[in-house]
């Protein structure tokens, strides 16, 4: 074959093959023509790579494209500004010195949260603990006001720790919640109690809890739940501002002050008063929480010392050094003997009566 027909025949060839590509791309199944760079973690991958997909490129015999991010998988991680927002409350702390959220009403997106967390189908657990006459006093109205206002519309399981059983009362629980009831051993004293909680607390997580629950929250029984306790409470360890400190020098907080317990803070240390009546988190950050600070309470026992706040003097010690991934404002464990400053713009849960002649057995 002379050069001239080798010319003719490369371009019938050519004219051939274009033919039949423009006749795929247009038909319905080669309507989709994509491209991606490889994503093998032996050779490496960047961030800020994008991926370009392209899928009508010969379409209508335009060249458009879409801009395709395949970095922002389904599943990935929230990250604190796609929900919360230190500047819509700027008369308050919103944020503190090592970058955990100060979380306030408005400041943060429900909307956001509440699709995330859904997509994720997590269990939150919360204990509490009735014991002796807490139980009559306290317990239906707390289990009555969780079950409305408690992660609604999230499964729960509420972990009701008593001293007797048969005094439980009676309770319906509405969609997605569940209770399960536990007989613990009484203690003489209240200050034993409230010390011993956070051994059982313990003990539980390792048994069972960590197997049923994503989060973990402990609260104390005397308190009533006012409005929606929802999933921007929700992190890695969750610490509750104190109602009645919240405003106060560090030099003014009922830390303990004597270097022999082991719940020593001195003067000049610290960062804010947490309340011991909510503390939460995943459930082996609760665990780290029950056991170091039932460590300390051992500690001191064998000192013959106990500490001023009892339990919450540890769970102080612990929060300085093992600092918060979040904090909860005042109001979501709020005193109304406080009055109802400006700042206290939606109330979570309120403090109830406390009556301690009729429910403890030693003041």
């Amino acid at each position: 074959m002379n050069v001239k027909g080798k010319i003719i025949l490369s371009m019938l060839v050519v004219s051939t093959l274009f033919v039949v590509f423009w006749e795929y791309i247009n038909s319905p199944e080669g309507s989709f023509l994509w491209l991606y760079h490889s994503k093998n973690p032996e050779i490496g991958d960047s961030s800020t790579q994008k991926d370009w997909w392209f899928p009508s490129w010969f379409n209508n015999g335009t060249h458009s494209y879409q801009e395709y991010d395949v970095d922002k998988k389904e599943g990935e991680e929230l990250q604190l500004s796609d929900w919360f927002n230190p500047l819509k409350r700027p008369e308050v702390l919103t944020v503190t010195s090592w970058r955990a959220p100060i979380v306030w009403e408005g400041t943060f997106n429900s909307a956001i949260l509440e699709n995330y967390y859904t997509k994720q189908k997590i269990t939150v657990g919360l204990t509490v603990f009735a014991i002796g006459r807490y139980i009559e006093h306290y317990l239906e109205e707390f289990i009555i006001s969780a079950d409305k206002y408690f992660m609604v519309g999230h499964k729960v399981i509420f972990y009701i720790m008593v001293d007797d059983i048969s005094r439980m009362p009676l309770v319906e629980l509405g969609p997605l919640r569940s209770f399960k009831v536990f007989e613990i051993k009484p203690e003489k004293r209240w200050q034993d109690i409230s010390m011993m909680r956070m051994k059982t607390i313990g003990e539980h997580i390792v048994a069972h809890i960590q197997h049923e629950v994503d989060f973990l929250f402990c609260m104390d029984v005397d308190q009533v739940f006012q409005d929606n306790f929802g999933v921007e409470t929700l992190g890695q360890s969750v610490a509750q501002l104190q109602a009645w400190w919240y405003k106060a020098d560090r030099d003014e907080f009922t830390y303990e002050r004597r270097k022999v317990s082991a719940a020593y803070i001195p003067f000049g240390q610290g960062d804010f008063y947490y309340h011991a009546a909510i503390f939460g988190g995943t459930p082996i950050q609760v665990l780290n929480i029950t056991q170091e600070c039932f460590r300390g309470i051992l500690q001191d026992k064998k000192n013959n010392i106990e500490a001023e706040w009892h339990d919450e003097s540890h769970l102080n010690k612990y929060f300085l050094l093992n600092k918060p991934t979040k904090i909860l404002s005042p109001e979501y464990c709020w005193d109304y003997h406080i009055g109802f400053p400006s700042e206290i713009k939606a109330v979570k849960i309120s403090w109830q009566t406390k009556e301690y002649n009729l429910v403890r057995n030693n003041i």
